[in-house]
This record gives C-alpha cells, structure tokens and sequence, in this order.
C-alpha cells in the first residue's frame, strides 16, 4: 500500500531516557527492527568469574521469532483530509528494550528483545 507523505509536526516533545535499541522518530519510516538482547545475573554476592555470559548457552538467544498469522491483503483507499500529523507536548517517561517513539507512519516493525534473568541466592539462607 502507498502512502502519501504527510509532514510530522510536534510542538514539544521532552524524553527523559531512551536505551537498548530503542528510537524517537518523527517522520515516516519504511521499516523498523530494533534487536536486544540481555543476560542479567543477580547475586547476592557480587562477583564475576569472567567466563560467564556466553549467549550461545541459553537457547532464547538462538531460538527461531514466532512468525504472526498472515492476514490477508486488505484494499484501502485512505484520503487525509489534513496532510499534517500533529501533536501536542509529548512527555515520555522512558523508552527501552527494542521500542519506540514515533510521529507518522511505518510500514512495518519487526521489535526483538530476549531477556535472560538469572538469581543465585546463598543455600540455606532466605532470601532478603
């Protein structure tokens, strides 16, 4: 589907923090596939064996993306009575993890983001 080009206007936008393959756009996109991948470990005592963190040894990391049902084709005829999008003040608290913020239009996303958490506690002892 084609779509004519309609100019982004934001009076005000204010982003507090953006992270881990995440984006602001204003504008049209052709596509978007941001990718994360994290691996957090959580110790109660906090060392590092330096051999640790290797991807390659959870299969998350390697595992195949779902693929959604594909719809079919949908014919539309869309008139923009405006050729403007537009938008107030914008606050965004956070962005992260393969998000985004966008003003106007994206043919498609494809967002991944895999997350591996792991906690260690000492035996025997409950946890804080």
């Amino acid at each position: 589907m084609a779509c004519v080009p309609r100019t982004s206007v934001v009076r005000s936008l204010k982003v507090n923090d953006t992270g881990y393959a995440s984006a602001v756009f204003i504008g049209d996109l052709v596509d978007f596939s941001p990718v994360t991948y994290v691996f957090a470990v959580q110790r109660e005592i906090p060392v590092f064996y330096g051999d640790e963190g290797h991807l390659s040894a959870y299969p998350i990391y390697s595992a195949p993306l779902p693929i959604g049902r594909q719809e079919p084709a949908v014919q539309m005829d869309v008139t923009n009575s405006c050729p403007f999008i537009c938008a107030g003040d914008v606050r965004v608290e956070a962005i992260s993890a393969a998000s985004m913020v966008q003003f106007g239009s994206v043919r498609s996303i494809r967002a991944d983001t895999r997350v591996k958490n792991i906690r260690q506690l000492l035996r025997g002892l409950p946890p804080k």
